[in-house]
């Protein structure tokens, strides 16, 4: 589904005069949102400078099990993000990480990534694009999105929204359909190829699309408190504005499989663990120092920016993930602020394969009908800048290499 919009500067401007009428106490209730985020912050800052996790970090096992603690659970829904060992066997991702080596160095992609279509989706941000290849369909890409085990883990993340609220069922936790993204290989000693703090999945569209803007009804209302960022109302009927990259599905949480060790100072991923903080950065874009033709730096078609001049208090919360083993899996829900640190300090890559969890929707379900042709062809999926670098790549995964749940993840009838 897309979005549009014809005079950004005047649509912004109608919008905020709209949303300021209908909360005349805008900067009260902002106020409020912003207590909530300093003490939030604060506890972050607290558990990080004692060396403590401030990502919630839970065995794969005990998802196996159903034995994930209320505590655990609690935790997760309100730092929006965690951290699962063992999702894979460490010799299962390393042997992965061999695999797709070959697969990039085989097939010349570093040849071809000269001329590579530019998505410039993250255009805006400070940093550049991190080494993200545009391969979607190397074998243990495929495996590892059928694999029972990750498809376990994100059903069960699935499990932490609400699929059902004001009388309406808005999704099926229980089907994980396939999202194919790409992959990262990051050497050791690159520098300046990181990411800035942002939110993908929608700028702009947050504020002036109305069912965007829908999912923060409670927020726009006044009346914050009832917000919950894991209620699916509305999400599966969000609309963005065209772009590459911009993710067409509903994802429920973003995520990626660790083929390596990583962690801080690795050139690895940062969190702002709030998973509620979108109401701060919604609300910020209505008080009176901000321009009325702009929204805190949005812009149409890119990743949302988090910037000091006007998030400078979450930006006090950005805090590394745990150090991550082969096997090892990160999830951060669809709105949590993220980054990717500008050095690699490490003494090895720094790999990892993109694999979100998504759930069974309407939205999802028009997403496979053409990403299906995609993978059948070897093309690139809809979503991104279309180079098709695979089409004629050996090692690519074929039907074949598609079991049962396979088939129905990307869509495709059972044989």
């Amino acid at each position: 589904m897309a979005f549009q919009v014809e005079n950004l500067s005047e649509a912004i401007r109608e919008v905020k005069t709209k949303l300021r009428r209908e909360l005349p106490a805008y900067a009260t209730v902002f106020q409020e949102v912003e207590s909530e985020m300093r003490r939030k912050v604060a506890q972050i800052v607290k558990e990080r400078e004692a060396g403590e996790t401030v990502i919630p970090v839970l065995h794969y096992f005990d998802i196996a099990t159903g034995t994930v603690s209320p505590e655990m659970i609690s935790k997760i829904r309100d730092r929006g993000a965690c951290v699962i060992r063992e999702t894979f066997p460490p010799e299962q991702a390393r042997a992965w990480d061999d695999e797709i080596a070959e697969y990039v160095k085989g097939n010349r992609l570093n040849e071809k990534l000269a001329n590579a279509a530019e998505d410039k989706y993250f255009g805006t941000l400070a940093a550049a694009k991190p080494q993200i290849y545009g391969i979607y369909w190397s074998r243990p890409q495929v495996r590892a999105r059928q694999s029972e085990s990750l498809t376990q883990v994100r059903a069960f993340l699935n499990g932490l929204w609400l699929a059902e609220s004001e009388g309406r069922r808005h999704f099926d936790p229980g089907q994980v359909p396939a999202y194919a993204d790409r992959i990262r290989r990051r050497p050791p000693g690159s520098s300046s190829l990181g990411l800035s703090p942002h939110v993908d999945g929608g700028s702009v569209e947050r504020w002036l699309g109305p069912n965007f803007r829908n999912v923060y009804r409670h927020v726009f209302s006044g009346d914050w408190q009832k917000y919950n960022a894991f209620d699916g109302a509305s999400r599966p009927d969000a609309e963005e504005l065209p772009s590459p990259a911009v993710c067409s599905m509903f994802r429920t949480f973003q995520g990626w499989t660790a083929l390596t060790r990583q962690g801080k100072g690795d050139g690895t991923l940062q969190l702002i663990p709030i998973a509620n903080s979108m109401a701060y950065v919604l609300l910020r874009a209505l008080q009176d120092d901000v321009p009325e033709t702009e929204l805190c730096g949005a812009n149409p078609g890119r990743a949302l920016s988090v910037q000091p001049e006007w998030h400078s208090l979450l930006l006090e919360g950005l805090a590394s993930i745990p150090l991550m083993q082969p096997g090892d899996t990160v999830f951060w829900h669809p709105d949590v602020v993220h980054a990717v640190e500008n050095e690699h300090r490490g003494g090895g890559y720094s790999n990892v394969m993109y694999i979100a969890s998504t759930v069974g929707c309407h939205k999802n379900s028009a997403y496979l009908e053409k990403q299906a042709p995609a993978f059948l062809s070897g093309k690139t999926p809809p979503d991104f800048a279309p180079d098709d670098f695979e089409v004629d790549f050996r090692g690519r995964a074929t039907e074949a290499d598609l079991t049962p749940l396979g088939r129905s993840q990307l869509g495709l009838p059972l044989l």
